[in-house]
């Protein structure tokens, strides 16, 4: 192996690393220990009964050899002990492994869902775009690969080495010395288990490398396609009424040939690593009596000894082999660390950055409304086109119970202004005052409505159990959402189930149990009809008389009921006041 293979092998086990310390390191280091100690432990007690199978090899054969009948039955009796012991202890370590790989995964999981949406990190990933795909399938899937394959493998490879250190010595003992071409080969049975092992392990290498890449590659245009399937099925309405099937099955096909084409090229590198490894086996399988077989027909060893040569020579084979028949396990883990490090770095990196960009700061002080001061808003550049400045050096200021409306060519910035206020745009300076225990909620034109009961889904972003259940019915009552009254604990994906419209008159029922001081309404009414988008603006006017209103709205309609109107100017990023 070159100096920099070594090189890249050290540093990715350095990355390994860092991914799998701070969990031993967390508040659950004490029982994550004690699970750990507790199999390895059996880990040692199955290898220490595997050896005494090994010797119990030699005897029992040597007992059939001899015809002795009471040698015979005390062996009998002896396995059913050890096949007792190894049973226990084979069920308990499986057991506790499995407990510690769910309780490690549940940390880790933890950890990621928070490091993924502190700070929003989830929205800045979005709008960077910063190189990882899929973050619900790092979180969802390849946590759970890490967590199993890292202490399978490692558990394997300890109990192959121990096995190794336990059994080379019984091999080079009791296959004694052969003579070859005048020269005398002590633990002769040693030497051949070892060019046995590392010639097959140099081959597999060489064989199955390509499939580290290649399962990479797989699950990552897996998880595309099922992206795009959950997008169609998200936006069946609006394709139908395109009738855009053929773009969409052209467009998933694309998508599905990526992974047909890459399942070809695993297809042919795992045939040809199982032909090797089961091949590698089978040969495994009689290997040791045909190198064993000139002492034991010499006469220099009994039936019971090349028996017990053959059964620790395949457990040195099967020591020595571990990395032959771990390699496609091995792969998948490569595969799945590779992905982690990639999400995680991307985490890191957005972190970062919102320390050092952070998003416009949003003040809390005792001033009576809310305060934008040489507001400026930026859109940053990307592959399509430069970055491009919305809102230049922009001040205005929202009283308690106003009513505001802004206007402005599409394009102009309207809903980064609403952003910015809720202090989630990084891109831009300025300053944002808002009131000390003033309670703001944005209703955005899509409402983002959970999966779960349709209690939680009006109470959202408040707890289920925040309202009671008259509340919840009077404020789907006022919004029109009657034939809803009686479904609060019925569980659906409500946003599939509603239409636009109604969607939009949830997120008013929300706006009616919260009861903020400040309201944002984006585009938030404009999947209504007139009647209906005049009957929510007088409803919210009505039962919020002490809440200031802004709104973002097409229609001339809502002005009405906006006192003054913020006009936003596209071609120099400036805004104006004007009494509506």
């Amino acid at each position: 192996m070159t100096r920099l293979k070594l090189d890249s092998s050290r540093r990715f086990l350095g990355k390994v690393w860092s991914l799998t310390y701070p969990y031993w390191q967390s508040e659950e280091r004490g029982r994550a220990w004690g699970l750990l100690i507790a199999i390895i432990a059996l880990t040692l007690g199955l290898v220490y009964i595997d050896v005494q199978f090994n010797t119990w090899n030699r005897e029992f054969y040597n007992a059939l050899e001899q015809k002795n009948y009471a040698d015979f039955k005390d062996l009998i009796l002896y396995f059913a002990f050890l096949a007792v012991m190894f049973i226990a202890a084979a069920i308990y370590k499986l057991y506790l492994t499995q407990m510690l790989t769910m309780r490690w995964r549940v940390w880790l999981t933890n950890r990621y869902i928070a490091d993924w949406m502190d700070r929003q990190v989830y929205y800045r990933l979005e709008l960077d775009r910063r190189g990882t795909d899929n973050p619900d399938q790092r979180i969802a899937e390849d946590l759970k690969l890490f967590t199993d394959g890292t202490l399978s493998l490692s558990l394997g490879l300890l109990s192959a080495v121990v096995t190794l250190v336990s059994f080379i010595t019984i091999l080079w003992t009791v296959s004694g010395p052969i003579t070859l071409f005048g020269h005398t080969i002590a633990g002769y049975m040693v030497w051949a288990a070892l060019i046995y092992a590392v010639a097959g392990s140099i081959i597999t290498h060489y064989v199955g490398r390509p499939l580290i890449g290649l399962n990479f590659q797989q699950e990552r245009y897996e998880a595309d396609f099922r992206f795009t399937l959950m997008r169609l099925r998200e936006n069946a309405e609006g394709v139908a009424l395109y009738h855009g099937e053929g773009p969409e099955r052209e467009g998933l096909l694309t998508r599905f040939e990526r992974i047909r084409g890459n399942w070809w090229q695993l297809m042919r590198f795992t045939k040809r690593l199982t032909g090797f490894t089961a091949g590698y086996s089978q040969i495994a399988i009689i290997f040791p009596f045909i190198v064993a077989a000139p002492r034991y027909f010499s006469g220099a060893m009994p039936l019971g000894g090349l028996m017990q040569i053959a059964s620790a020579f395949g457990q040195v084979q099967g020591a020595l082999s571990w990395f032959v028949q771990s390699y496609g396990t091995l792969a998948n883990w490569r595969a799945s660390v590779d992905r982690l490090l990639t999400f995680h770095a991307a985490l890191d990196a957005t972190v970062h950055e919102a320390e050092a960009a952070p998003a416009i700061p949003q003040v809390r002080d005792s001033g009576p409304g809310i305060r934008a001061d040489a507001l400026s808003l930026t859109v940053p550049g990307s592959e399509s086109g430069p970055a491009r400045t919305l809102l230049a050096d922009a001040s205005f200021a929202i009283a308690p119970g106003e009513r505001l409306l802004i206007t402005g060519p599409s394009g102009s910035g309207k809903s980064t202004i609403f952003r910015a206020l809720a202090g989630i745009w990084p891109f831009g300076r300025g300053n944002i005052r808002v009131p000390t225990d003033a309670r703001v909620l944005f209703l955005p034109q899509k409402p983002y409505i959970p999966i779960g009961t349709l209690r939680e889904a009006v109470s959202f972003p408040a707890p289920a159990d925040a309202f009671g259940d008259e509340a919840l019915r009077e404020a789907l009552r006022d919004c029109r959402l009657e034939r809803f009254t009686e479904r609060l604990e019925e569980t659906q994906n409500w946003s599939m189930l509603m239409s636009g419209g109604e969607q939009q008159r949830l997120a008013v029922a929300r706006a009616l149990l919260h009861q903020p001081d400040f309201l944002f309404l984006d585009e938030a009414t404009a999947s209504m009809d007139e009647s209906l988008e005049r009957a929510m603006y007088e409803l919210l006017v009505t039962r919020l008389p002490g809440t200031a209103i802004t709104s973002i709205a097409h229609n001339p309609e809502v002005a009405a009921f906006h006192a003054r109107t913020l006009k936003l100017r596209a071609e120099d990023g400036t805004v104006r006041l004007a009494t509506a």
